[in-house]
Formats: C-alpha cells, structure tokens, sequence
C-alpha cells in the first residue's frame, strides 16, 4: 500500500463505538479516539497536559462488531491504520476536509487495565478472528465473547496439563532443541 499514511494512536474512546450496517448489510462501527500529550514540567514539578488530538476512526465488517462489543466509552486502546483525508460540501455549500483513521489493528492498552481475550468464531470457513474485554471502569475486569478458547479451525483448545504435550506446539521436545520450522 504505497503512498499511504500509516499511524499509531494511542487514547481514550471519547463515546462507545457506533455500530451501523449500511445498504448491503455491511458492518461499520465509527468512533473517536481522544489523544492528549502530557508532559513533566521541572520548574512546577507537576505533569501538564498539552493539546487534545480527537480523531474520528471506522472499522468495518465483522472487526466491527468485534470492537463494538469489546470497547465502551472511556477504553485507552492502541490503534493502528491508514490516515485518510475526505472532502465534502456542507448544506451551505462550503467546502470542508476532514481527517479520519481507517482502523487495521485495535487493542486495549494493558498500561492501567487488564484484558480477558477469547477468540470469536467466524462466519468465514472456521477462520477465527479475535475479540478482547477489557477493565470496564469502576476496578471490574469485564470479558466480552465467553465461553471456552478455540482453536483456529474451531476445535476446543486443550489446556497442556504440564509436561511435554503434543497439543503444546510451541513446547520444545527435548528440553531445548529448537527448530525454525513453524509447527503448524
């Protein structure tokens, strides 16, 4: 994807993400990302905040239900994707641009919170995408999607009971010798 603008937010969910289907019944879930820079003032020895960055982000399809059934308003996420710049006309036909972040990759941010990931199915040929929950405020750890880890192609995942256990594939046979070949 050449000649696109790429980049890493970190912030705060200004509102809870809004999940819309459009005409064709695809997914889109629109949200604004709050971003403020804080700094060490020596002189007062106090942190100072500096000025927001609000940017408005969308992700589409099933990653779309995915975050809005996994974020709420307030969530510090790390988001990552392409900045795009989108020009209008406004009812009194001025012309306006707008700066919007298309969302690859969101996730809570772990530096004040905790997060219970499961895997969501997927209606797509048993491919498996990923879902999180994260601290809802108030101290509570939440978790969205329940129910038991699977595997990519839908099976349950084993829970290695310790030792060396083949369903372990990252668990090396031989206590230490190591192989470059991925094991799946």
């Amino acid at each position: 994807m050449a000649g696109e603008t790429v980049i890493t937010v970190v912030g705060n969910l200004t509102s809870d993400p809004e999940l819309r289907y459009t005409q064709n019944g695809l997914a889109v879930a629109n949200f604004t990302i709050a971003s403020t820079p804080r700094t060490f003032d020596r002189a007062s020895n106090e942190w100072k905040d500096g000025e927001a960055l609000f940017l408005r982000a969308s992700v589409w399809r099933e990653f779309a239900e995915h975050v809005a059934s996994s974020l709420t308003k307030g969530s510090r996420v790390m988001a990552q994707g392409r900045l795009k710049q989108r020009s209008y006309e406004t009812k009194e036909g001025e012309k306006r641009t707008s700066m919007e972040l298309e969302i690859d990759e969101i996730g809570p941010s772990l530096r004040y919170a905790t997060a219970q990931v499961t895997r969501a199915s997927s209606s797509r040929d048993g491919a498996a995408g990923g879902s999180f929950g994260g601290n809802r405020g108030g101290g509570q750890q939440g978790q969205v999607g329940g129910g038991q880890a699977q595997e990519p192609w839908g099976q349950p995942a084993a829970a290695p009971q310790g030792g060396n256990t083949s369903s372990d594939v990252w668990n090396t046979p031989g206590g230490g010798t190591y192989n470059d070949e991925t094991p799946f």
